[in-house]
């Protein structure tokens, strides 16, 4: 009972960032298009895994940011320049799980077309 209620509150939480998180909404898109081309991209099962694993990192590293500006909001709703820092601090997270998926997925097609 207890999982299958984690599992009613993680959809819960997923489906209301879908609904407001216009990032989150473009990050699932890529992931859609990502598993398909993925497929024909990855040099292999391995390299399939990473690159597919590492946008679902992203997605939760989103979901993470936003949780943090959403909690911040609540705390203190008008800017401050220290909210305004965390805020940076979470787009910071999301910027350096990007430069993750880029470097995976550069090197699977690299390694894939021979390239490297």
């Amino acid at each position: 009972m207890r999982i299958y209620l984690a599992m009613l509150n993680s959809c819960r939480g997923f489906s209301h960032a879908a609904r407001t998180e216009a990032a989150l909404r473009q990050e699932l898109v890529l992931l859609v298009l990502a598993m398909c081309a993925g497929g024909y991209l990855a040099p292999g099962p391995g390299w399939y895994v990473a690159m597919v694993g590492v946008l679902f990192v992203i997605l939760a590293i989103e979901l993470l940011n936003t949780a943090i500006e959403k909690l911040a909001d609540h705390v203190h709703p008008g800017w401050h320049p220290d909210i305004g820092l965390i805020k940076d601090f979470g787009s910071a997270a999301v910027f350096c799980g990007l430069g993750l998926a880029a470097l995976i997925w550069g090197a699977a097609i690299g390694v894939r077309f021979q390239l490297l």
